[in-house]
């Protein structure tokens, strides 16, 4: 069994999917403005979302790091994914996060993207850590650029063009 550690930030805990956290994320992943600058932009089905979230913990099996569910520690709602993830393919570790619509604009995806970005340098060991974001994302270029990153190649990803943006080491 894999431990999934847990991880709390001043408004934020980081912690392990779980079943009861599926009408959220199915939710999340099926609202048009989450999914537009997601994998092919298209919005996901409750049943994916499931096999999303199973893929989403068998990477914590596989590489000893992923992405948590993201909780507001006020309210205990389910907020979104972030964390530290590198799917075959990806060109680096990545910083990824994804808030449902109703807490966008509150700073959760830059204070959990900066606790996963100090995973990713303490515990992982890593300084090659990047985001991977399509270029009209501009509220996620924000999010990186806050934290440090800066843009390097724009490369296909998904079918559609992606830029990298790449996180100063540690």
């Amino acid at each position: 069994m894999t431990i999934i550690p847990t991880l709390g930030t001043e408004r934020l805990t980081l912690r392990a999917l779980e079943e009861r956290d599926l009408d959220a994320y199915a939710a999340m992943m099926a609202d048009p403005e989450v999914a537009r600058f997601l994998g092919t932009g298209a919005p996901m089905p409750r049943a994916e979302a499931w096999r999303q979230m199973a893929m989403i913990l068998g990477h914590w099996r596989l590489r000893g790091y992923g992405l948590w569910a993201v909780e507001e520690r006020a309210t205990g709602a389910f907020v979104g994914r972030l964390g530290c993830w590198r799917p075959e393919g990806w060109p680096a570790l990545e910083i990824g996060y994804t808030l449902a619509r109703p807490f966008w604009g509150r700073g959760f995806a830059s204070e959990g993207a900066r606790a996963s970005l100090g995973y990713a340098h303490t515990v992982l060991g890593t300084d090659r850590v990047c985001s991977i974001i399509r270029p009209d994302n501009a509220a996620s270029i924000r999010v990186a650029e806050r934290l440090g990153a800066v843009r390097g190649d724009e490369i296909e990803f998904f079918g559609g063009r992606s830029l990298l943006f790449w996180y100063p080491p540690a």
